[in-house]
């Protein structure tokens, strides 16, 4: 076994790797913001619509009935949010115990994004009044969305040391912002050219999201060609399968980690913030096109730009985080949040500038907040351990989050306001910078069994 196939030496990871490493993210955040952030929700909410035999304001009091349960036809993508997230807390711990468990971490990576990229492109065939289709073929992709990236973080500890991780975290999320934010673009110059196409916008926004399941699937070839397996740890116990020792080591990790209580009370701050950071990607362009009353001319061009934002702003908490420390830099970016927030909320409709200056607010902040979690948490996990302490993590990561679309979905449901809706996002933002305020970061890391960088 040579020096570089070890977990023992992540600095030895050449920049081949690392490279391949960032191309992941460049491949799955096409999900993440064509699907998800704009065109999804928008258009699985018009195919409920048309199921409820009505169309726009006149929703107000229409139902549709899935599975027996009559909700708004405008909660329905919230609610298909929040439950793929609760199925994911049954399968991405799971799914990062196989992984560290398995000599084949690169395999698995290729399994779930395949798996989550043929449900994306399946989308094809969501037309007419099949939003059960959708909601089925969502769940799908934004589970093995979740899955992939929970193999895929597990690489980071490998490929990149203590000092370098801060760094390296920030340009994976930089460059999938470049690579969601290119798709996009191509996406926007179709929404812009649908007359000259012959396309109307529901066909363009199908279109869109077929796009992101091919993008996903083409450009992960690159990670694949360019990243390593490395022999696990811990291997399953003789006789025992990866599977079966994957729901063994599940079991184990919860109760360890009463062994790193800084570590818990992290990733407990985490889950609150990201949850409401996730709810606002997930639900900015139905809050955009329903509530503000904007266009996709509007809309699609905006959150455009955010993407690029991003990845400048990735790139410049990147660098705050090396000059004043990571933790801190964190918590800044969380009362810029909470600002935002409550801007939105009192943003007038039909305000197109004002909704893009809100936008330019969220790209700065959104990349580097994402990243910086993603590189505090890596370094309160206890060596040959990253799978399974990333699919806990990783329960609330990227648009799998399920108690602010939930309380979103609520707070629609009951008041069919969505200023009520977006504002009750506030607590997830003021409660997570108190508790990640009260984590004692540097003992958290020390706790863990690593080395505390000399800025936090």
């Amino acid at each position: 076994m040579s020096a570089v196939d070890t977990p023992e030496a992540p600095q030895l990871s050449t920049k081949r790797e690392r490279v391949g490493w960032y191309f992941y993210d460049w491949a799955n955040s096409a999900f993440s913001t064509t699907v998800v952030t704009v065109f999804l929700g928008p258009y699985l909410t018009s195919i409920a619509e048309k199921a409820a035999g009505c169309d726009g304001d006149a929703c107000d009091t229409a139902v549709i009935h899935p599975l027996g349960i009559a909700i708004a036809p405008g909660a329905l993508f919230p609610y298909t949010v929040s439950l793929s997230v609760f199925l994911t807390v049954f399968v991405l711990p799971v799914v990062g115990a196989i992984a560290d468990r398995s000599p084949r971490k690169k395999q698995l990576l290729a399994l779930f994004a395949y798996i989550g990229a043929a449900a994306t492109a399946g989308m094809l065939f969501l037309t007419g009044d099949r939003y059960l289709l959708g909601a089925a073929l969502f769940l799908v992709a934004n589970i093995a969305f979740g899955a992939s990236v929970v193999v895929y973080n597990s690489f980071l500890p490998q490929i990149s040391s203590e000092e370098d991780r801060d760094r390296v975290s920030s340009f994976g999320w930089a460059f999938g912002y470049l690579g969601g934010g290119l798709l996009l673009l191509l996406n926007v110059v179709a929404v812009l050219m649908q007359d000259t196409l012959g396309m109307t916008t529901g066909e363009i926004a199908r279109y869109s999201i077929v796009s992101a399941g091919l993008w996903w699937a083409g450009f992960t070839t690159i990670p694949l060609l360019s990243l390593r397996n490395r022999p696990p740890q811990e291997a399953p116990a003789k006789g025992v399968n990866v599977l079966t020792d994957g729901f063994r080591q599940l079991w184990h990790t919860l109760k360890s980690l009463k062994a790193y209580p800084l570590t818990l009370f992290f990733l407990v701050a985490y889950l609150i913030y990201n949850d409401g950071i996730q709810t606002v990607i997930a639900l900015a362009s139905q809050y955009g096109t329903k509530e503000l009353q904007l266009s996709d001319d509007v809309l699609v061009p905006t959150i455009l730009m955010v993407q690029f934002l991003a990845f400048a702003g990735a790139l410049l908490l990147g660098w705050l985080a090396k000059r004043y420390g990571a933790w801190k830099t964190l918590l800044g970016s969380l009362v810029l949040w909470t600002v935002i927030i409550v801007i939105a909320y009192f943003l007038p409709a039909k305000e197109p500038l004002l909704f893009v200056a809100l936008g330019g607010g969220i790209g700065l902040v959104l990349g580097g907040s994402q990243a910086l979690s993603r590189s505090l948490f890596s370094q309160l996990i206890p060596k040959g351990r990253e799978g399974e302490y990333f699919g806990i993590y990783e329960i609330s990561d990227k648009g799998t989050s399920w108690l602010g679309p939930l309380l979103f979905g609520l707070a629609y449901d009951t008041t069919r306001s969505y200023r009520v809706a977006i504002i009750s996002l506030l607590v997830f933002f003021v409660a997570g910078f108190l508790a990640l305020l009260a984590v004692p970061i540097r003992k958290a890391i020390e706790q863990a069994g690593n080395t505390p960088p000399a800025r936090l």
